[in-house]
């Protein structure tokens, strides 16, 4: 990520654009921004990571949805001879288990345990977050914290009712 606080490079605008599009379900200003990140030197695996990490804030609907574009986008380029950059592939998960290391990201990524009456009231959902979204998806080591919260953020900015995590999540992203 830039380091520049006052603007986003042109790559972090598009993933900004991207999530935004996404979280919204708008699928022509989707494909408008994929295009442009594909052009701003993006790759199909950074792409494809931002949409897969989507689903945990927007849904497998949507997620899917953009993932389909992507694809259709990708095969479409390719036929008119632009050959898009594949990327990296996310290595393998760490070892143990998701809850463990998943706890240990949510820690350092929040500056101290997470923990409230909501969590007490529907452990469920606590377990959810620790394993699957800090563990499972934030333990992918294709794509880097900072860029994962900037693709949160845009998503949870482009939705109505998100104020809570929104507000998190931009602590949590400064």
């Amino acid at each position: 990520m830039n380091n520049d606080t006052s603007a986003l490079s042109p790559k972090e605008q598009q993933i900004a654009a991207i999530s935004a599009h996404t979280a919204r379900g708008d699928m022509p200003g989707l494909r408008n921004a994929l295009t442009a990140g594909l052009d701003a030197g993006l790759t199909l695996n950074e792409l494809k990571e931002v949409l897969v990490q989507m689903y945990a804030y927007c849904g497998f609907p949507r997620s899917l949805n953009a993932l389909n574009e992507l694809m259709v986008l990708a095969k479409d380029r390719a036929s008119r001879g632009i050959n898009d950059t594949v990327g990296a592939e996310a290595g393998a998960p760490p070892a143990g288990k998701s809850i463990d290391f998943g706890t240990a990201n949510q820690t350092k990524l929040c500056g101290a345990p997470v923990k409230g009456d909501l969590f007490l009231f529907a452990p469920a959902i606590d377990e959810f977050l620790k394993a699957h979204l800090f563990g499972d998806i934030f333990g992918r080591d294709n794509m880097d914290w900072k860029t994962r919260e900037l693709a949160t953020i845009a998503a949870l900015a482009a939705m109505t009712g998100t104020e809570s995590q929104l507000n998190s999540h931009i602590r949590i992203g400064k």
